[in-house]
């Protein structure tokens, strides 16, 4: 789904206008961004927390040449899933033991 999709998806929801739906989404993109920017975290329970997580330096190389090169220490935004959204997506994680106990009984028959 792209931001326009988005953006005229909630506009028929809302029953507001694609562009008062798309000043929204801007505004909230925005005030994201500078959370982040401020190194704060940004919570939507149950739809997960963006972050920023701090990356050391490190080595890598070229891949045209393959000359090594030193990748300086950088802060990177990221995303995690909340228990909604993962619950959502892939649906109630079953437990692993279960299935593998059943495994074990039917192949000692």
């Amino acid at each position: 789904m792209t931001k326009a999709e988005l953006v005229e998806a909630l506009a028929e929801e809302a029953e507001l206008s694609k562009r008062q739906v798309g000043d929204i989404v801007e505004l909230l993109l925005e005030q994201i961004t500078g959370a982040l920017r401020k190194g704060e975290k940004v919570q939507l329970i149950p739809f997960g927390s963006f972050i920023v997580r701090a990356r050391k330096k490190r080595e890598g190389r070229n891949p045209k040449t393959g000359a090594k090169l030193i990748i300086p220490a950088r802060k990177v935004p990221a995303f995690q899933a909340g228990k909604g959204l993962r619950d959502a997506v892939g649906g109630a994680a079953k437990a692993s033991k279960t299935v593998k106990t059943a495994k074990k009984k039917t192949a000692k028959r």
